[in-house]
C-alpha cells in the first residue's frame, strides 16, 4: 500500500511516498481503508517541523474517513464495510481529558492518516454520518468537533445570543453553522469582499473587514448596540486576542482555538474580571462529544464547507495550497479517486 511520510525538509509539501506491506489488525483493532483525509493548520505545522511532536518519517494528518477493511480478534463494535471517521484524540473517550489521552495525537505524536490502510483501536473511530460523503466526513474530527465544543461545552450558546467568528477556516465555518442552527446571531471577520458575501449567504448578520477596520472589537460593539459578543471564537494565531477582549459582552466566553501570537496591549485579566468574562482553551473534544455532534449533524443535515478537493496524485499540490491559508472552508484529499 501507499504510505506518505514527512521528509524533514520543512517544506509545505515535505513528504515522501513509500510502498509498504498492508498491516493486519490485532486484538481489539480494526484496519480502515482510508477514503479521504482533510487538512488542518496543525498538520501543516507538523510537516514544517514547527509543532512539538512532529518528526521526520512520521505519517502526517490527523483526520480521515474510510471503511472497515478487516476486524481483529475480540472486536464487537464494527464489521467489514462499516463507514467510520477517526478521532483526533483516540484515547479520550468521555469526560475531562487526561494527560495520557492528550499525548496521543495521530499525525503528530503517532503516525496519522495519510496512508491507504490504517490500524486503529476499535474505540478510536465513530460512525460516519450517512448523509456525508467521504470527503465531508473527513472534515469532522478536528475542525468540526472544535466548532461544536465551542458552542455546546461549558457555556452552551442560546437563541438570540451573539457569536463572533474569525475568518473562513474550518472551525469558524462549522461554528457559524452550529450557531445559526441554535438561533444565535453571527458576526464574522474577513478581509475579502468575496468571502464576506459567502459568509453573509451562510447566515452571518454582519461581516467586518479587519484590514479596513483594525479596531474591529469596537466595531462588534457598535454592531450590537454596545452589548458585544457572547461567544467569541478566538483563532489566536493572528494576534487577535486584544480585539476579541474588546468585542466581548459582559459575561462572555472567549474560546481560544490556536496559540496566542503577540501579547495584547491590555491586561486580559483586568478586562475579563471587569466584564465577568471567561477565557476557555478548546481541546477539540472526546469520542462521546463526537457522537453527540454527529447526531446533530444528521438531524439538521449540516454539511461541512469544502473549499477544494484533491485526488491521490495531487497530494503535494494540496499541501502547498493549504499552506497559502487563503481557503474558504476545508481542504480534502481523496486517496482512492481522482476529483
Amino acid at each position: 500500500m501507499k504510505s506518505y511520510r514527512t521528509d524533514g525538509s520543512g517544506r509545505p509539501d515535505g513528504i515522501t511516498l513509500a510502498d509498504v506491506a498492508i498491516p493486519r489488525p490485532g486484538p481489539g483493532e480494526i484496519a480502515v481503508r482510508m477514503r479521504a483525509v482533510s487538512l488542518n493548520y496543525l498538520d501543516l505545522k507538523v510537516i514544517a517541523g514547527t509543532f512539538p511532536g512532529g518528526r521526520s518519517g512520521l505519517v502526517p494528518l490527523s483526520d480521515g474517513a474510510g471503511e472497515v477493511l478487516e476486524v481483529g480478534p475480540a472486536v464487537s463494535a464494527w464489521t467489514t464495510g462499516d463507514r467510520v471517521v477517526t478521532t483526533f484524540f483516540p484515547r479520550w473517550q468521555a469526560g475531562p481529558i487526561s494527560d495520557g489521552a492528550r499525548s496521543v495525537i495521530p499525525g503528530s505524536t503517532v503516525d496519522g492518516m495519510l496512508q491507504e490502510v490504517v490500524i486503529l483501536r476499535e474505540d478510536a473511530v465513530v460512525a460516519a454520518p450517512a448523509h456525508l460523503d467521504w470527503g465531508q466526513a473527513a472534515c469532522l474530527p478536528c475542525a468540526g468537533l472544535t466548532g461544536w465544543q465551542v458552542l455546546t461545552g461549558a457555556r452552551p450558546v442560546l437563541p438570540g445570543e451573539v457569536v463572533l467568528v474569525q475568518g473562513t477556516g474550518g472551525v469558524s465555518l462549522f461554528a457559524l453553522q452550529f450557531a445559526r442552527a441554535a438561533g444565535a446571531r453571527v458576526i464574522a471577520t474577513s478581509s475579502s469582499p468575496a468571502k464576506a458575501e459567502r459568509l453573509r449567504a451562510m447566515g452571518a448578520e454582519t461581516v467586518i473587514d479587519y484590514r479596513q477596520t483594525p479596531d474591529w472589537g469596537d466595531a462588534v460593539k457598535r454592531a450590537t448596540a454596545g452589548q458585544g459578543a457572547d461567544h467569541i471564537i478566538e483563532i489566536g494565531e493572528a494576534g487577535t486576542l486584544e480585539q476579541s477582549i474588546r468585542a466581548a459582552a459582559i459575561g462572555a466566553q472567549i474560546n481560544l482555538i490556536g496559540r496566542p501570537v503577540d501579547a495584547p496591549k491590555v491586561d486580559p485579566a483586568i478586562l475579563m474580571l471587569a466584564m465577568g468574562a471567561t477565557y476557555r482553551r478548546i481541546a477539540v473534544g472526546s469520542r462521546a462529544d463526537f457522537e453527540a455532534m454527529n447526531k446533530a449533524l444528521s438531524a439538521l443535515r449540516i454539511e461541512p464547507v469544502i473549499d477544494r478537493r484533491f485526488g491521490p496524485d495531487a497530494i503535494s499540490e494540496a499541501l502547498r495550497y493549504g499552506a497559502g491559508r487563503g481557503q474558504f472552508g476545508k481542504i480534502v484529499i481523496h486517496l482512492d479517486e481522482d476529483v
